[in-house]
């Protein structure tokens, strides 16, 4: 029998992220983080299925350690990387640029792109590469597969790629948007149709990723047309410590008045901005016992947030022209209720709504919350992202024989 376990690595600047799934029934074997690495004291989370997690602290000094670290702990369970069972690692690439459209067999050619873009995902690209590199040292006999978050929204016709300067200015230097969190919108889009009982192809979504990054995309029979986020993921709704959109003469401001440098700035608007800059928490949870309190701060925050969020609902409804579904997901998405509510509250006119009794009830699965005779419906639909790198890997090594590669560089 051919090997069915995929295993996916989320490789952070000071993380690791896994989980080891088994593609025949799309089981999950085991899930796992390993933090602060190079850090004094790192920390390892592992939970086999079945669950009795078991926690370790310690030093890892780097991400080769942290490999290792995690293939012992699979090891345990007699789910360790030297097994004939496991078919491909599959790892999650936050940036491809215009090249990577679907997932993609590494090879030399490709780690070189990867590398090559790290201009534009500095933050994002140099951990991934390094988890590949040790990956592939532990396990070089394997197909190693890049799935992108940038590829989903790859379909963007130009119109919606493009920003309104300079035309070679911004081929010279890449600028155009590309969009992240493509996982998360393809698994969302996807299953929201399945919740309809319809094909994809034949659905309009708009997806609402709302975690601590948020972004919106619109999906037309299952191509992204539309998504929030641009060049980088700074871009769009308000989220947890980013600004999103902005007048980007602000920057100018800051230098020339506030004196700002551009490191400055970019501390500020990635890191010092958003909730947590507007009302000093960037929990939503948080915010809303505090808007429950009477406190007018976070209170504006939350109206900010939604304010954004809803004129996002509006332009994509607009560039669909038909919405068959709203879809909210991630941690925001998926559990908080007031955001839901508030966000579709006076949409009532473009078909939205959400069923107070519905939308109030907990769930980890897929569920309508909007009223059975809504025009539109609004779903809650939990991501997925580490099933769909997983799905993606298992695909493209099962139908190539683990030979694609940088075939898809243009």
């Amino acid at each position: 029998m051919s090997p069915t376990r995929v295993l996916v690595l989320n490789s952070g600047s000071s993380s690791v992220k896994y989980q080891l799934l088994d593609m025949r029934g799309s089981d999950r074997l085991a899930v796992g983080l390993l933090e602060r690495i190079g850090e004094e004291t790192s920390r390892l989370k592992h939970t086999p299925a079945g669950g009795g997690s078991r926690e370790w602290s310690g030093s890892i000094p780097d991400h080769e350690s942290a490999l290792k670290a995690v293939a012992a702990e699979l090891a345990k369970d007699g789910l360790g990387l030297d097994s004939p069972e496991l078919a491909a690692i599959g790892h999650r690439v936050v940036h491809g640029g215009r090249h990577f459209t679907e997932p993609t067999v590494i090879d030399d050619a490709v780690l070189a792109e990867i590398e090559r873009l790290i201009p534009v995902a500095p933050l994002h690209n140099p951990a991934n590469l390094t988890g590949i590199r040790t990956a592939q040292a532990l396990r070089p006999d394997l197909p190693q597969v890049a799935v992108f978050d940038t590829a989903f929204h790859t379909t963007m016709p130009e119109s919606a790629a493009r920003y309104a300067i300079d035309v070679e200015t911004a081929d010279a230097h890449r600028i155009r948007r590309y969009g992240f969190h493509g996982t998360s919108h393809a698994y969302v889009s996807r299953e929201t149709a399945r919740l309809l009982g319809r094909a994809p192809e034949d659905v309009n979504v708009i997806v609402l990723h709302l975690g601590n990054g948020a972004s919106a995309s619109a999906v037309r029979g299952g191509r992204c047309v539309d998504t929030s986020m641009g060049l980088t993921p700074l871009e769009g709704l308000v989220m947890g410590t980013r600004s999103g959109d902005m007048d980007p003469a602000v920057i100018f401001h800051l230098m020339r008045v506030g004196g700002m440098s551009a490191d400055e700035i970019d501390t500020l608007l990635n890191k010092r901005s958003g909730l947590i800059g507007l009302c000093g928490d960037n929990d939503m949870r948080e915010i809303r016992r505090r808007v429950d309190a009477g406190d007018e701060r976070a209170r504006l925050a939350f109206d900010i947030y939604i304010h954004r969020l809803k004129k996002y609902i509006g332009a994509y409804y607009a560039v669909l022209g038909r919405v068959d579904a709203v879809a909210f997901t991630a941690g925001v998405g998926e559990n908080a209720a007031p955001v839901r509510e508030a966000a579709v509250a006076g949409l009532e006119g473009l078909g939205l709504a959400v069923d107070g009794g519905l939308n109030a009830v907990r769930g980890d699965t897929a569920r309508l919350i909007s009223p059975a005779d809504a025009r539109v419906a609004v779903a809650v639909v939990p991501t997925d992202e580490e099933m769909e790198i997983a799905t993606q890997t298992y695909a493209l090594v099962i139908g190539s024989g683990g030979s694609a590669g940088s075939e898809n560089l243009t």
